[in-house]
């Protein structure tokens, strides 16, 4: 049996798909791998230690944050900013994006990377599977300068790495640098990284569509009229409904079983409640490079023009098919 590639030889073997100096992506991705080992050493420790349940503390989007999401946000801005690779930093859970200075005080690191620290962490007094999602990009601003909003708010198609880190029955580390996706399996006895799951495609067809169905009075018609053709007994349906309310779980599931992720606008959220900065523009990037597809209804996800660093879009996501059906029901009605 073939031994399995640690997480930091498959960085190594493969850095020349990577456009940049070629040790950028292995500091990049390092100071990732050390955060997500430590917001998974706490999750594996919530309903022993006082780590579940909600802070006093309401986000910049009056969202109350959960004492995990408050310990993922810090894991992750200390090991980024330790690792003097990166020259910005932001952040679902904080409202302004953080310039960061290199060690010698020059501004020459020339990334910013943009983290939603613990994904579905409302979840996690229940013992659901939750995430990390992070996008990578490399600044825009001249290096004799602090970093600008400008850097952050690019299209998803400038994206240079993007992934997630699923904390589930097993932990996975899963991302690409734009030349297909790879996903790692944490060994928790020896806290290293194993290449699990290479070159990871969607199916063909999928038959599973997720969506919180609780919803349904407020979706537009063209959404409950997909929801009613995915229930129809015909052609291979009804497709099977699953929705964890964790877009890293529910889109993990989908991209190993096929099927659509779709969170749609609705009467109260004219855009849907998905950032596109933090969400769904990485998790764009990883669909698109494994075959699948990613669109706000109108056009794809990745070509959207951020104006915000907290902007929200409508979002579906899954097996080009599927994407190309609802599109088409949403234009139709």
């Amino acid at each position: 049996m073939t031994p399995k590639k640690t997480l930091g030889e498959f960085i190594i073997d493969n850095q020349n798909q990577f456009e940049y100096s070629t040790g950028e992506l292995s500091r990049l991705l390092n100071a990732i791998r050390l955060a997500s080992k430590a917001v998974n050493h706490e999750v594996n420790k919530a309903g022993l230690v006082d780590i579940i349940g909600a802070t006093n503390q309401i986000n910049h989007s009056d969202e109350t944050q959960q004492k995990l999401d408050v310990f993922a946000n810090h894991a992750f801005k200390r090991a980024l900013i330790n690792r003097d690779i990166v020259c910005g930093f932001a952040s679902e859970e904080e409202e302004n994006f953080i310039s960061i200075s290199s060690i010698n005080s020059n501004n020459n690191n020339n990334y910013v990377v943009l983290v939603d620290p613990l994904d579905g962490s409302s979840n996690i007094d229940t013992n659901v599977s939750v995430g990390t999602i992070f996008s990578i990009y490399r600044r825009l601003s001249s290096n004799t300068n602090a970093v600008s909003v400008s850097d952050f708010l690019q299209k998803g198609i400038q994206q240079v790495a993007a992934g997630y880190v699923l904390y589930g029955t097993s932990t996975m580390l899963v991302y690409t640098t734009g030349h297909g996706v790879n996903g790692f399996t944490l060994n928790p006895a020896l806290g290293t990284f194993y290449l699990s799951h290479p070159n990871l495609k969607f199916p063909k067809s999928g038959n599973i569509y997720s969506i919180n169905e609780g919803n349904y009075v407020h979706f537009p018609d063209g959404i409950k009229k997909y929801i009613k053709y995915c229930q129809e007994n015909i052609d291979g349906r009804p497709y099977t409904s699953r929705y964890i309310g964790s877009l890293v779980s529910d889109f993990h599931r989908n991209l190993i079983k096929g099927g659509i992720y779709l969170y749609p606008p609705t009467s109260q959220h004219s855009n849907g409640k998905l950032r596109l900065l933090y969400e769904c523009n990485p998790i764009a990037f990883l669909a698109e490079q494994a075959g699948g597809s990613a669109s706000n209804g109108t056009k794809r996800v990745m070509e959207v023009e951020p104006k915000e660093l907290h902007q929200r879009t409508p979002f579906y996501c899954g097996n080009i098919g599927m994407v190309q059906r609802i599109e088409s029901f949403l234009r139709e009605n």
